[in-house]
């Protein structure tokens, strides 16, 4: 990997995301949802602690990682899709890089605004500081899991973006994907126990959050989401290679 083209093509998607509305306004959104869910939880239950955040529902993360599942899509529709249409492919093509090198670019700057909206949630762990006691065990193991699920759902968005031209059909097929891993812990549940129910339950993303938003940091879910990273990635990077020539 061309580690100085990985960081040019970086520094373009950088400029594309904060030059136009698009950065603004897909962070502002995002922290209006998680912030309203998060001010829900805190005076319904009326207990300051930063479990309810990563939990929302009884350990059941259903607006967090579903929330990703189009979040991630939104910004990452664009980032391959719209090369061809906006004459830029050409540019790219006759660059001295890799498919991977631009799809590693592409991918790190998308991550990048998502690691943004991210760090202003801290907000609500300065919230739970100032009104109870933090339970910091949970609070890292919480992020530690946002930032882990965050680089996967980036990853599909990125391999919807190079599926296809229509930054709309990127949108639909990344977010049909992301929320496919994210139901399969609710289909797994209705399930009888078997060995498929648990290889079910094992490929979501919700059970490997759920497991680290407790306070349980496991290799096992470690790996899971740096593996789905890397496949999503790899994906990309192919389905660009078909793509960039046509």
């Amino acid at each position: 990997m061309n580690f100085s083209a990985v960081g040019a093509i970086y520094k373009k998607e950088m400029k594309s995301y904060f030059g136009s509305p698009v950065a603004y306004i897909s962070l502002a959104v995002f922290l209006v949802i998680t912030g309203w869910f998060f001010t829900f939880i805190l005076f319904k239950e009326n207990m300051a602690t930063i479990r309810h955040f990563f939990e929302l529902t009884g350990g059941q993360s259903i607006i967090l990682v579903p929330l990703l599942s189009i979040f991630a899509p939104a910004i990452c529709m664009r980032l391959v899709a719209e090369e061809r249409k906006s004459g830029t492919m050409e540019l790219l093509v006759t660059m001295p890089v890799n498919d991977l090198d631009i799809i590693v670019g592409k991918y790190l700057s998308a991550y990048t605004l998502y690691l943004v909206g991210l760090f202003f949630t801290f907000i609500y762990a300065f919230t739970v500081l100032v009104l109870g006691n933090a339970d910091f065990g949970v609070m890292f193991s919480g992020y530690f899991a946002l930032i882990l699920v965050g680089a996967v759902y980036i990853a599909i968005g990125v391999l919807g973006s190079a599926l296809s031209e229509n930054q709309i059909v990127a949108f639909i097929l990344a977010f049909l994907l992301g929320a496919a891993l994210s139901l399969l812990a609710l289909v797994s549940a209705l399930l009888p126990p078997s060995w498929f129910t648990d290889a079910v339950q094992y490929i979501s993303t919700t059970y490997h959050f759920n497991n680290m938003a407790i306070g349980v940091i496991d290799l096992r879910d470690i790996l899971y989401f740096l593996s789905i990273i890397v496949l999503m990635l790899y994906l990309a990077s192919i389905a660009f290679a078909k793509r960039r020539f046509l």
